[in-house]
Parts: C-alpha cells; sequence; structure tokens
C-alpha cells in the first residue's frame, strides 16, 4: 500500500548546515499492518511520517501510496491526498485552544462539502467512539492531557481514513492513558487500518497485534 524507494531528505540552511534526516531508505508497508518505527530523538522516523503524509517533500526518491506517486505532488493536491487519506495524530495534538471539541474535530470535514447533517453525524460517531462526546462543548484548552488525545484521535479518525500516522502519541501521557492509547490503536487495527506509529516509548515493544518494530538510527533502518 505505501512504497518508499530510495528516499533521502535533507534538511539545509546553507551550505555549511546540512541535516540528513534520512539516507537512502527503501521500504514498504502493507494494507492493514501495524508498524512501530523504533529509535531515538533524531534517528529520522518523524520525518518518515511527514512524506508518507505529504507534509515534506523528499531531496530524492519516491513515495508511492496505493499505486500513486505523492512526494512531487502540488500543495493543494498534496492536501487533498491528506484529507481523502490520511488521520495524523500529532506528539503536542495540533487542536485550536479556544474552540470546542466538537469543533476542533468538524475541521478537516469543512473541505468536503458535506450537508450539516451527515457532517454532524460523522462528529457524533467519533466523538462517541473515542468517549469524549460529553465534552463537546467544552474548550480543549480546558482539557485534560489525556481528553485532548482522545479529540485529537477522533479528528484523525473523522474523515474515514485508510492510513493512521502516530508521531509519538503517548509523549505527554502518563503510564494508565498510554495504555488506553494503546487499546484505542488494537481497535484502529481490527478496522483494517493501515497504522504507522513513531515512538521510543517501551509500552509499545512486543504488542501482539503489532505485526513489525521497525529500528531506525541516524535516518537509516537497522536490520
Amino acid at each position: 500500500m505505501i512504497e518508499l524507494k530510495n528516499i533521502s531528505k535533507i534538511y539545509e540552511s546553507n551550505e555549511n548546515n546540512r541535516v540528513t534526516a534520512l539516507k537512502d531508505v527503501s521500504i514498504n508497508f502493507k494494507e492493514g499492518e501495524l508498524i512501530l518505527l523504533k529509535g531515538p530523538s533524531g534517528s529520522g522516523k518523524s520525518t518518515m511520517l511527514s512524506l508518507i503524509a505529504a507534509l515534506s517533500k523528499p531531496t530524492s526518491g519516491e513515495v508511492i501510496v496505493d499505486t500513486k506517486r505523492i512526494s512531487k505532488l502540488a500543495d493543494t493536491f498534496a492536501a487533498t491526498y491528506r484529507r481523502n487519506n490520511i488521520g495524523f495524530i500529532f506528539q503536542k495534538y495540533n487542536l485550536i485552544p479556544n474552540l470546542s471539541v466538537e469543533d476542533n474535530i468538524l475541521l478537516p470535514l469543512i473541505p468536503l462539502n458535506l450537508s450539516e447533517d451527515e457532517a454532524q453525524k460523522h462528529v457524533k460517531s467519533v466523538m462517541e467512539k473515542f468517549h469524549i462526546a460529553h465534552k463537546k462543548e467544552i474548550a480543549v484548552k480546558s482539557l485534560s492531557g489525556g481528553e485532548q488525545q482522545r479529540v485529537a484521535i477522533a479528528r484523525a479518525n473523522v474523515n474515514k481514513p485508510k492510513i493512521i500516522l502516530a508521531d509519538e502519541p503517548t509523549a505527554n501521557l502518563d503510564k494508565e492513558l498510554s495504555l488506553k492509547f494503546i487499546e484505542i490503536l488494537r481497535e484502529l487495527k481490527s478496522q483494517n487500518k493501515t497504522i504507522i506509529v513513531a515512538t521510543h516509548d517501551p509500552l509499545f515493544f512486543g504488542l501482539d497485534f503489532v505485526d513489525r518494530e521497525i529500528e531506525m538510527l541516524n535516518g537509516e533502518l537497522l536490520v
């Protein structure tokens, strides 16, 4: 479903300041797999997720999703690709603090031109599914970390994406909330979503529903 072919990504502010985030990486992800990208900060995990989401473009190589080459998409087409295919759970949630839970979850649906009733049906469904409906009118800045994460997960799923990308999703959670997030991942996997989680949290390691654990270091895959 997802193929990275000879991907390199170099961040370069000037000739004397080059950071190679990924070095000639090639890897495939199958539909319905749950994959862990393991490794310390700076190993290239987040960069790989951003390329799959078309949030950034590789310096060289190709990213192919469902036979479509997405690595060179113009920004407008990249946004459409994300809207139709990707649910992204960010480490710091990326919610709009002053908006309500309901409005934060609704945002990804606005470009789809759904009827108000249909959009509300989508939002209500994911709020109930991820146990945040009772907070729907509260501004997210007033929520706990665990509640904000549930809002972020609901928002990532409201457009029914085929691919879920999670970047250090438990970095701001305690152990109890992290374990609850892991159970949410188990449920998402049962829906045949393709899920890639970048993490160095040992709670994820050795889980029975994880298909592969891929170690990364200094922009390379360790095999």
